[in-house]
């Protein structure tokens, strides 16, 4: 460490300071202090991958924690010497008898898991568990651990590949998800769309050009927008200030998967933000709709767009007022109106309530949702990835409003049916319930809630709990009371079925294996050996027909990947480089070629990428690699939860194969339109058309056409020529990516 490197340290710990407005006092300052020479002169002469000194993460991430989230300086400190336990001789008991228990119980809950983890349990998932078990003691070990998370995915660069896309995997999984349910927007917004860099750098790229000259393009029509506002704001006596919301980079690519559409059709690209200090005694919520009918009065707002959260507010504690208006040019532009406390909630999550000593009740919703994680926490059988599924669930970012008979509101996920919110009261009433009434009429258990809804549950005392509900139920709460309420009896029939199987093997002279296993997984549709045991020990089924199944060729092995029947075609198979074996080095990239043996690659069924699209391999239990889209769900959790088996993989050209790929056509119905497609198509000699189905309505047609391709670009050149057809107004790529988590 040099004299300039020294002195830099020393100006950063003096930024920190000025930026953290809680260490000011006298004692602050000092502990402060104490855990920033401690951790310099534990990491004294580590450095980081990227070359910079070590000392830099820890004092990043400090800054990240006073700045940005707002913590005092137990937080700070913690922050400070969150990576000391860890890489340091440093014990957690010198910590103790340095700092006191606060600070050292934060560090510990920091301190990743030592040893050697049972190889059946995830390592990434047991640390992820440990850390939250603190949390719920402290909430400021998750904070400390975004902030910590965030610096790291500034800096990832410097990290190899196949880390990349497990920690970006990780990061939008789990950290993210979590970001936002804390309530920390700008934390939450910047993870996605630096996990999104990592994920497609390609689409990130464009979509990002495409925004910063969409928004140099529009800056004059926010100020022709704006000044009509700041004027009669003004007039009212109004103390505000008018800022452009950018819109998260991974939030537009979201709308455009979701509603497939392109970029320049996402309509609330424009937004700007209203902050005000409220006048004196009048309530902030009045002044919201006051702002807001003036706001009106010059501009027609959307009806359908208006979103009401100052009433009642969301359950991580944010609150404002958002309404779409027509602005000039003919262009929608959303606003967002927020007192000067709704904006620093809404920027730093509950850590910003300490100020606030009124918004109590928004602390409690925080302490329902710690519950909530506490009683998943306490299942002591499951085992780390069920608990990371059931975790995941408890991270809902969309949120219905329901009410009880007497009024009384509770907040749920989307999606949560009648059955989810009987266990969210109780326990006792889940597993008693049979059914409910939504808005005074009967429904089932299986009935999905809406917002706003008011729902009355019924039950009986002869109910008994069934394992089926676990397939209509979203919450982790419910899913682990049923799985609770069946452990036991579950475990002995999955024994009694693997018993089963095993004495009908053996009459066979065959003993139970992966191959075998893998066929009746197959031939069965099921996922796991343990739903398969279940399903025999109860008798569900009944092995009769083990001889034909276990006689089944694998040659057709290409329909259970494409759900397709290419019969012999020989050209279709590709033929081997090197076999993906236990040896091979996860660091190093797979290339995806022509001449690769079929026992090398498969592709997963829940996404089906195509040559082109951006993939990651995955190494599955018997060492094969299973090729997933990068933005298909289940590669993100496998990227969070098991990210040693994650391989970064890339195609070369595919002339020889041939893949499904789906595209649908809208436009204006004229005569001899379907010919003109078919046309485009038969011309194309990259091109196989499978089928085409066209309907039309009230002088609209729409369409949908298989297509067999070799990779993307071909695919993007067809969608180019059709759109040259007159009277087509879009084509898109409908992309088969199932989203069950």
């Amino acid at each position: 460490m040099n004299n300039l490197e020294e002195q830099e340290i020393k100006n950063y710990f003096n930024e920190l300071l000025k930026v953290c407005p809680r260490c000011r006092t006298e004692e602050g300052k000092k502990l402060v202090q104490k855990a920033f020479d401690l951790a310099h002169e534990a990491h004294k002469g580590v450095r980081r991958k990227s070359g910079e000194l070590y000392i830099f993460h820890p004092l990043s991430v400090a800054r990240i924690v006073a700045e940005e989230i707002g913590l005092g300086a137990k937080g700070v400190a913690a922050a400070l010497l969150h990576d000391v336990v860890e890489d340091s001789e440093y014990t957690l008991e010198d910590i103790e008898s340095i700092f006191g228990e606060k600070v050292a119980g934060i560090v510990d809950g920091l301190t990743k898991l030592e040893g050697v983890v049972d190889q059946t349990r995830s390592k990434q998932a047991e640390n992820f568990r440990k850390l939250l078990l603190t949390m719920v003691e402290d909430i400021r070990v998750i904070l400390i651990k975004l902030a910590d998370r965030l610096h790291n995915m500034r800096t990832l660069d410097s990290m190899p590949e196949h880390k990349r896309l497990k920690i970006a995997g990780e990061t939008l999984y789990l950290y993210a998800p979590l970001a936002h349910r804390l309530g920390l927007y700008s934390i939450k917004s910047e993870l996605e769309d630096l996990a999104f860099k990592y994920e497609h750098p390609k689409i990130f790229q464009e979509i990002s050009s495409k925004l910063a000259d969409y928004q140099s393009r529009t800056k004059s029509l926010i100020t022709r927008f704006s000044l009509p506002i700041i004027e009669r704001l003004s007039n009212e006596g109004y103390e505000f200030d008018i800022k452009g919301r950018p819109k998260a980079i991974y939030s537009i690519w979201q709308k455009m998967q979701k509603k497939q559409i392109p970029f320049e059709e996402v309509y609330d690209l424009l937004a700007i933000r209203i902050v005000f200090k409220p006048k004196p005694n009048i309530p902030e919520k009045a002044q919201c709709w006051t702002i807001y009918s003036l706001v009106t009065d010059i501009y027609k707002p959307k009806p359908d767009r208006l979103r009401d959260w100052v009433s009642t507010p969301k359950a991580n504690g944010y609150e404002a007022l958002h309404a779409t208006v027509m602005g000039p040019e003919g262009k929608w532009i959303e606003i967002q109106i927020r007192t000067e406390r709704m904006d620093e909630i809404a920027e730093k999550g509950f850590a910003a309530h300490w100020k606030y000593k009124g918004a109590s009740d928004k602390e409690s919703e925080l302490d329902n949702w710690l519950q909530r994680i506490r009683e998943v926490l306490n299942n002591p059988e499951s085992d780390s990835l069920e608990f990371l599924d059931d975790f995941k669930l408890n991270l809902f970012s969309q949120e219905i409003m329901i009410f009880t008979p007497k009024g009384d509101v509770k907040v749920m996920p989307k999606g949560a049916t009648a059955l989810d919110l009987a266990f969210e009261i109780h326990t006792d009433l889940g597993y008693k319930c049979i059914g409910a009434k939504v808005n005074y009429k009967l429904v089932p258990l299986s009935h999905e809630l809406k917002s706003g809804d008011q729902v009355e549950i019924l039950t009986s005392e002869k109910q008994i709990p069934r394992y089926e509900w676990i397939n209509f139920v979203t919450t982790a709460k419910a899913k682990t009371r049923i799985k609770d309420a069946f452990k036991k009896e579950r475990k002995a029939i999955i024994r009694k079925g693997e018993k089963r199987l095993e004495e009908a093997l053996n009459q066979k002279k065959l003993t139970t294996n992966a191959k075998i296993l893998k066929k009746l997984l197959k031939y069965y549709n099921l996922t796991t050996k343990e739903e398969l045991y279940f399903r025999i020990g109860k008798g569900t089924i009944d092995l009769k027909n083990l001889n034909k199944i276990l006689s089944d060729k694998t040659a057709n092995k290409w329909v259970r990947y494409w759900r397709l029947s290419f019969g012999k075609n020989k050209d279709f198979i590709p033929t081997g480089k090197k076999k993906a074996t236990k040896e091979s080095n996860p660091k190093t990239q797979m290339v995806v070629s022509d001449d690769m043996d079929t026992e090398d690659y498969v592709i997963a069924p829940c996404c089906n990428p195509i040559p082109g699209d951006d993939v990651v391999g995955y190494l599955d239990e018997h060492d094969k690699l299973i090729l997933h889209s990068r933005k298909c769900p289940i590669a993100i959790r496998l990227m969070s939860s098991q990210g040693n088996r994650i391989v970064s993989a890339e195609w070369e050209s595919h002339k020889i194969l041939s893949f499904l790929a789906i595209i649908n056509l809208s436009g204006i119905d004229q005569i001899g339109i379907v010919s003109k497609i078919t046309k485009v198509i038969s011309e194309d000699q990259t091109v196989n058309m499978r089928s085409i189905h066209v309907e039309s309505h009230d002088g609209i047609f729409e369409g949908t056409i298989y297509l067999y391709i070799h990779n993307t670009e071909d695919l993007n050149n067809l969608i180019f020529n059709l759109m040259k057809i007159k009277g087509i107004h879009n084509v898109t790529r409908q992309e088969r990516i199932h989203t069950n988590w």
